[in-house]
């Protein structure tokens, strides 16, 4: 049984991988698009963090500027503290 779990297992990420090889240029220069969006948005709270502005401030600036761009409040990433 564990082996028939882990055989699903790898047929579904084999098929998750299919379909996301399956995006039009057009949608593969949007994701280009958001990620280099996400990766300024993380920019702007690393030299927020630098100027020694609060962590909540800082994160309340990052949530702003990633709303609608990436899943979570995290703007597609977090980190243990």
């Amino acid at each position: 049984m564990k082996k028939l779990l882990m055989i699903a297992a790898a047929l579904c990420m084999a098929a998750g991988l299919v379909q996301a090889q399956a995006h039009s240029d057009k949608e593969a220069q949007q994701d280009a698009q958001r990620h280099r969006a996400m990766a300024a948005a993380h920019e702007a709270a690393a030299k927020c963090l630098e100027s020694g502005k609060k962590h909540d401030a800082c994160q309340k600036q990052l949530q702003a500027a990633c709303k609608g761009l990436a899943i979570g409040k995290y703007c597609g990433m977090k980190h243990e503290h």
